[in-house]
């Protein structure tokens, strides 16, 4: 077990400008079972002046010392990896919240990785993860991601894989970039799959799957507001992959992310106001990032030059 009682020594939490509210929920969450575990905050890119010093002020917890700028879709998440060799720590996504003590329940892992184990169909494993049939073509050796596992959530260790493992895979320029983008899934998740089940099944690699998380899309079964308020739900990080929507009501289990805004904010000085603020914010910059994207896409559309015309060779069909 970690120094201070707990199987981690930091709990990171990735966010990025626009996951602001939802990390603030994801922190409140961990704080609700453990006062005083280390929490940092990877920050994929810049964020809010206010929210840096409120989450320090208020809620004891830091942003980790990076080198600023944008990393892309999820690639903060590779960082603690490259951290002080020894470290424990558990990574998430901003969308998540803890239903119980989680690091109790995985406190007694002999392995330095510790996944979610999660099997799909070929297809979806193959669209979300990577493509190891195509992958073949550059690794003889690549192994199939028949159980594979989503990066929101993920015990680890570092100093126990290198940049040099993902030299490979990714180019480490700001943003980050796959240099195979259609042989894996956008971002770290494709990536953080191959070169774990790569070592796992070759270098003999501590790699142990456990059921981490639980996805609202699936079930919320037990894992209700008053359940996890008295200690009583699993002790499951509930992550909404795939399932944002600018209200929160509009979620399948909201309440429970309401409940966890709420205890948030009881910890602010003026915090009803501070949250009214706070969500006029959100829901303009998720509107603004909606048209903006479409403003980007409709631009790629009319600059994508016309498909040459089919060249008639004669071939009998």
């Amino acid at each position: 077990m970690a120094d201070g009682g707990h199987a981690v020594d930091r709990v990171y939490v990735a966010a990025c400008a626009r996951d602001l509210r939802l990390a603030r929920i994801c922190i409140a969450s961990i704080r609700h079972f453990y006062p005083d575990v280390p929490i940092q905050v990877l920050a994929g890119g810049a964020l809010a002046r206010g929210f840096v010093r409120e989450l320090k002020q208020f809620w004891n917890v830091e942003v980790a010392n990076l080198p600023g700028g944008d990393y892309g879709v999820g690639f903060v998440k590779l960082e603690p990896l490259f951290g002080p060799a020894g470290l424990r720590f558990l990574v998430l996504d901003a969308d998540t919240v803890f239903a119980g003590k989680v690091l109790d329940a995985h406190a007694g892992a002999a392995a330095p990785f510790v996944v979610d184990d999660e099997q799909l169909p070929e297809a979806d494993l193959k669209r979300l993860y990577y493509d190891w049939d195509k992958l073949k073509a550059i690794d003889a050796d690549v192994q199939p991601a028949w159980r594979a596992f989503n990066t929101g959530q993920w015990f680890g260790v570092a100093g126990v894989l290198t940049r040099a493992d993902f030299d490979p895979w990714v180019e480490w320029t700001l943003p980050r970039r796959l240099r195979h983008p259609r042989l894996f899934m956008t971002g770290d998740q494709g990536v953080l799959n191959y070169v774990l089940i790569q070592k796992a099944a070759l270098a003999g690699l501590g790699l142990e799957r456990r059921e981490l998380m639980r996805w609202p899309g699936h079930s919320m079964a037990g894992l209700d507001v008053a359940s996890v308020a008295a200690g009583a739900a699993p002790p499951l990080v509930i992550h909404w992959a795939g399932m944002k929507t600018p209200l929160l009501r509009d979620m399948a289990g909201g309440e429970l992310l309401r409940f966890f805004e709420a205890e948030y904010y009881r910890r602010l000085p003026m915090g009803r106001l501070r949250q009214a603020l706070a969500l006029a914010r959100h829901l303009w910059s998720q509107g603004w990032f909606a048209v903006s994207r479409r403003i980007v896409l409709r631009w790629r559309s009319w600059s994508k030059p016309p498909a040459a015309p089919a060249v008639d060779l004669g071939v009998a069909r």
